[in-house]
């Protein structure tokens, strides 16, 4: 994922976990279940928390243009896309559907964000020449 497919998809990331905030404290409220309605919050809150990250990545690849970064770079971006899917993805449909099984799901979205979270890391210790 090159710097301007971050941005992009960090913004259109945080643009859903926004609408998913709002749909679950006006629409949901009334529908679910305390526990559930739970559930989304954290769904929701994990999601903008990594939108934000791949907004940070995309930031990074535009200012360190050198490609020794750059590797480390992309693959905290899409570690940090794959964590938003699988971890807030599965919460979501677990909360709007009750199965309790999708919760199997959620910690490989775990393991993704902080596998992105070291490579950002890598990448920021990185040293910028050879």
């Amino acid at each position: 994922m090159d710097e301007r497919r971050c941005l992009a998809a960090g913004a259109i990331a945080m643009f859903f976990a926004v609408g998913a905030g709002a749909f679950g404290a006006h629409a949901l409220k009334a529908m679910l279940a305390p526990d559930l309605l739970a559930v989304w919050h954290t769904a929701v809150q994990y999601h903008a928390w990594h939108a934000l990250g791949l907004l940070a990545v995309g930031l990074s690849m535009a200012i360190d243009a050198s490609n020794r970064r750059q590797r480390a770079l992309r693959a905290a971006a899409w570690l940090f896309a794959i964590g938003i899917v699988l971890f807030s993805g599965s919460l979501y449909l677990l909360a709007l559907s009750g199965q309790r099984w999708l919760g199997a799901v959620t910690p490989l979205g775990g393991v993704a964000f902080l596998a992105g979270w070291l490579a950002l890391a890598w990448a920021a210790l990185r040293p910028t020449r050879n």
